[in-house]
């Protein structure tokens, strides 16, 4: 089964690093635009966990830390602790757009690829599945970190916008309990900063624009997984 996120085609997708007190103001602000995502909690938020894959040179983290314009990743993801519903993504961006598509896995898939096993490919696999295994194969990538945050979405109708507040930033080297509760996960962020994200298709609607602006937002283009596996590539502590 594949997956594309919505529109299927790419999007645009602008990053921000807040403190506290400026997610809370935008994010009052965004709960008088958009609506909030059905697939949030009763406090509107959910739980995102997230397993990345790298090759021998952690060539996706040095691409992203260069600024390459074209460029994949892929993760296995879950949502709130939940290994009924297991999503294989790959996101690719070139220049400046990003695309989303995904594949749904089964629970010894996952286990099989926590593990670093290259699982014979057949034809019922997703397409995504398909292409991990193969860079498995030829290009030797393994599971490298599990980076997981809780999100605080928003979507609107108008420019396909979606608007999502992520805070308590977290990342473990534990790759075997990647499905388990109770990992103990190491804070990426100063404490009160997070990261927000905004995305939209052909085009972001004004007043959505100036809503979301702050004087001292600071733009951001790397990725929570560069941020998660930042110190280890350098030489910092493992957990």
């Amino acid at each position: 089964m594949i997956e594309k996120c919505p529109g299927n085609k790419y999007r645009h997708e602008y990053k921000y690093i807040c403190n506290a007190i400026q997610g809370a103001i935008l994010k009052t602000r965004a709960q008088g635009l958009l609506e909030r995502d059905e697939h949030a909690g009763k406090d509107g938020s959910y739980r995102i966990r997230s397993l990345y894959f790298d090759d021998l040179e952690d060539r996706c983290y040095y691409e992203n830390e260069s600024g390459i314009g074209e460029r994949d990743k892929y993760r296995v993801r879950i949502y709130n602790g939940n290994c009924n519903r297991i999503l294989l993504e790959k996101k690719s961006k070139t220049r400046g757009m990003t695309l989303k598509t995904a594949s749904k896995i089964t629970l010894e898939q996952c286990r099989q690829m926590m593990a670093g096993e290259i699982i014979p490919i057949t034809e019922g696999m997703g397409n995504v599945l398909k292409q991990l295994l193969l860079e498995m194969h030829m290009k030797n990538m393994r599971p490298k970190v599990i980076v997981e945050y809780v999100r605080y979405p928003f979507v609107g109708k108008n420019g396909n916008v979606r608007v999502t507040f992520d805070e308590a930033i977290g990342s473990s080297n534990d790759l075997r309990r990647f499905l388990e509760h109770g990992i103990i996960f190491r804070p990426v962020m100063e404490c009160g900063k997070g990261i927000l994200e905004v995305k939209w298709d052909e085009y972001l609607p004004d007043y959505i624009k100036k809503s979301m602006q702050l004087d001292s937002l600071l733009w951001s283009s790397f990725s929570k997984y560069y941020l998660c596996r930042k110190y280890n590539v350098y030489g910092g502590v493992r957990i």
